[in-house]
């Protein structure tokens, strides 16, 4: 038999400032060396060796070998999608510089969650699908209280795409049917934890934020989970999605 989920495991694993840091510069869903990951973490590579060995013990990070380094990733979107809720409960951190004040507001801007558009960017884009039909089932706003099928625990909404928006996001270059035989369900969202909004998530929230990338709309930042949103993209996600992104 199995007992009670153990969450004090994951909470201690969490809870150490280091580790934080490692865990919070993978949620774009990419994969980092341990050197760029104790830079992040603001600590030296045998030490960050010993908190990514206690990860990837955990099951909350994955660790893959490729040549002489070893690239680390976390271990699915659903510790991804539990860091965007931790986020959303816990306090913002103290600026103590111009570079971290220009580095936190690029993320509550626009950045990934794991492998979806999240942030100012990302709740806007859902935002704007919903205004122009191309889902249904919700307005966007995060009701604290309410249940949900579709992301667990302080949820309401079932999200759906319209005919319209199929049509709109196959001329986009989106392939609904090949996203439909995937195990990943087609719409899920997430409370977006700085915009307190809604932003699309699942199979269908990946492949836009992938085609943004693909089509140069967006780029990400050098470190960090930020991503910009080039010249291109603000025409077009204002031309295809409605969106209005200032410059």
């Amino acid at each position: 038999m199995r007992g009670e989920a153990d969450i004090a495991k994951v909470g201690a694993l969490v809870a150490d400032p280091a580790r934080a840091r490692i865990l919070l510069a993978l949620a774009d869903g990419r994969a980092l060396p341990a050197t760029v990951l104790a830079s992040e973490a603001g600590v030296a590579a045998s030490t960050a060796s010993s908190h990514l060995g206690k990860l990837v013990d955990g099951d909350l990070l994955t660790v893959r070998p490729e040549g002489r380094h070893r690239y680390y990733a976390l271990a699915g979107p659903a510790v991804a999608e539990a860091l965007e809720k931790l986020m959303a409960l816990a306090p913002a951190a103290p600026v103590r510089s111009l570079r971290e004040g220009t580095r936190a507001n690029a993320v509550r801007r626009a950045r990934t969650c794991y492998d979806h558009l999240a942030g100012m960017l990302g709740a806007g884009l859902m935002g704007s699908m919903l205004e122009r039909g191309l889902l249904t089932g919700g307005d966007g706003t995060f009701t604290p209280g309410e249940g949900d099928r579709l992301s667990g625990p302080g949820h309401a909404c079932d999200y759906a795409l319209t005919d319209r928006g199929r049509g709109e996001l196959d001329a986009f270059g989106i392939e609904l049917d090949a996203l439909a035989g995937l195990r990943r369900p087609l719409i899920r969202y997430c409370v977006d934890w700085s915009e307190q909004r809604h932003h699309l998530a699942g199979a269908l929230g990946a492949a836009i934020a992938q085609r943004t990338l693909e089509l140069g709309w967006v780029t990400r930042a050098r470190t960090g989970r930020a991503v910009h949103v080039t010249p291109v993209g603000r025409d077009g996600l204002s031309d295809v999605f409605g969106l209005t992104i200032a410059a």
